[in-house]
């Protein structure tokens, strides 16, 4: 005898089958106007990993506690219209050009300390970044285009990229006027949008003479355009495009003006970049073969000349002008690399991807909004945001630890033994250093200089330079002014401490693999 056992019926065996649940019905609940594309959620994916590297990269160890150290003196001394924290150079006229910015990262320190500065520092990359992405794909329509773009700008920009400073504000303010104005004729915001940038910019960062001078190279670049179209001059009478750009910069140069200093600001700008001491600065030297930017410079260049040969595209005068402009001034002076890297970047894009276009090659259609995509996108900027030092700081209250958040060339150290040791009388340091030691030093240090070259005076700056170059009477030099303690890097300085071991007037008190601190046996 056998039994057999049955399956138990299912609950849903009498229902129909057309009524169980299947994704073909489910429903988008999403607007339209909110859902996303796949390539959003890509350059999201692409901008959230440019602003994770750079807010694990350690903060620089020059600018950035220089500037800080402003923002927090004008917590409560104002605006300063002379030098005020450098004992050697009291009483310097300044016109501080980055004051806006320095309240506002002093502010962003109060709030957030460390994790704050490396999420601001790595949020003001992420935006240039994606403005180079967003103006790559509006010119060639392609993906793999605009990231080729992205790309290029991250490797050319590499090394001012890396320095925590208000110029990297001022960076993203250009390129936000870069992208408006080359999208063809003004439109009736940029009336009031230009000018309102500009000045925010000098109030941010002196390099605002930058934005001028693009909207001036976008008013003559049409003028020849037109002129090269209807070969005659008559031809601009009836071209309103040239004349909104004229007339745009000029009200530019007047918001510019909004600043606590008003028109002086102007002859600050040229002032700082005609003094003698920034000769004496690797990033204010010209570029040469010989150096590694330089060759990368001249190589970037043919490579675009180059593309301008083989482009069938039609180019436009503000290019070439952009071009020939902001490459002289690069070999010029490396300080200008930082300008013309994203322009580089996105005309060597433009071109090439005509060239590909030319050829005939399958081109990629765009690809359709989705909720999906939406979700997506939301969900990484989520985890961006969740795991960066200001996501953890906020979410978790962590705060990263000075060992890590700060570059490695950093004097923790040395300024933890200074603190437990307050130095009498003047200090003798490098320049690269004077920023931290102002900054987290102890209070009323006499620092010898910090990264503000351009407000020491000549003489103080040849001092200087004669001490760190061991020159002839730098035992004097460092007699004359009172010095007490020299703060020096074992890196760089080998020499100098060799010297200061073997001179019986001098002592270490500190060192450790990055820094040497000599006191004086008998203070002056």
């Amino acid at each position: 005898m056998s039994a057999t056992l049955s399956k138990p019926p299912s609950p849903q065996t009498d229902q129909d089958s057309s009524e169980l649940p299947t994704a073909a019905l489910l429903e988008n609940k999403l607007p339209v106007e909110w859902m996303l594309s796949r390539r959003t959620a890509l350059f999201t994916l692409l901008l959230g990993l440019v602003y994770a590297f750079h807010c694990l990269k350690p903060l620089y160890h020059t600018d950035l506690w220089g500037h800080l150290s402003y923002g927090r003196w004008m917590t409560t001394g104002g605006i300063p219209s002379t030098e005020p924290l450098m004992p050697l150079a009291k009483g310097m006229p300044w016109v501080d050009t980055a004051w806006l910015s320095q309240l506002a990262g002093y502010g962003i320190w109060q709030w957030l300390g460390l994790a704050g500065l490396q999420g601001a520092y790595a949020l003001t990359v992420t935006a240039s970044a994606g403005l180079v992405l967003h103006m790559a794909y509006r010119h060639t329509k392609s993906m793999p285009f605009a990231i080729l773009g992205l790309a290029l700008f991250l490797a050319l920009d590499w090394f001012q990229l890396s320095v925590a400073r208000p110029q990297l504000g001022a960076l993203a303010l250009f390129l936000v006027l870069v992208s408006r104005t080359t999208r063809g004729r003004p439109r009736t915001a940029d009336w009031f949008l230009l000018p309102a940038l500009l000045a925010v910019w000098a109030n941010v960062h002196g390099s605002f003479i930058m934005g001028l001078a693009w909207l001036g190279m976008m008013a003559v670049g049409r003028a020849i355009d037109v002129v090269r179209q209807t070969g005659t001059l008559a031809g601009l009478k009836r071209d309103r495009q040239w004349l909104s750009w004229l007339l745009i910069a000029e009200l530019s140069a007047v918001a510019a003006l909004l600043n606590p200093y008003g028109v002086s600001i102007y002859a600050e700008v040229f002032r700082v970049s005609a003094n003698a001491n920034l000769a004496s600065l690797t990033e204010w030297m010209p570029l040469t073969l010989r150096m590694l930017p330089g060759q990368i410079l001249i190589g970037t260049l043919v490579a675009l000349v180059m593309l301008y040969a083989w482009t069938p595209r039609r180019v436009r005068t503000w290019e070439v002008l952009a071009l020939i402009g902001l490459g002289l001034a690069s070999l010029w002076s490396m300080r200008f690399v930082v300008w013309f890297a994203p322009i580089a970047a996105i005309l060597a894009t433009r071109n090439l991807a005509a060239i590909v276009r030319g050829r005939r090659i399958a081109w990629p259609q765009p690809s359709p909004v989705s909720g999906k995509w939406t979700v997506v996108t939301a969900g990484l900027i989520w985890i961006f945001f969740a795991y960066s030092p200001p996501g953890m700081r906020l979410l978790h209250g962590r705060e990263p630890s000075p060992e890590r958040a700060l570059s490695n060339e950093t004097p923790i150290r040395a300024v933890e033994w200074l603190r437990e040791n307050p130095p009498k009388g003047q200090v003798f340091n490098i320049f690269e250093w004077g920023d931290y030691l102002q900054w987290a030093g102890p209070a009323d240090m006499q620092i010898f200089v910090n990264s503000h070259a351009h407000l020491i005076p000549g003489e103080v700056w040849r001092h200087y330079l004669q001490v760190i170059e061991r020159s002839n009477e730098w035992e004097e030099t460092l007699e004359r002014y009172g010095v007490n303690t020299v703060i020096l890097d074992t890196r760089y300085r080998s020499g100098l401490i060799q010297a200061l071991k073997d001179d019986p007037a001098w002592k270490v008190g500190f060192q450790d693999k990055v820094s040497a601190v000599f006191v004086r046996r008998k203070p002056i």
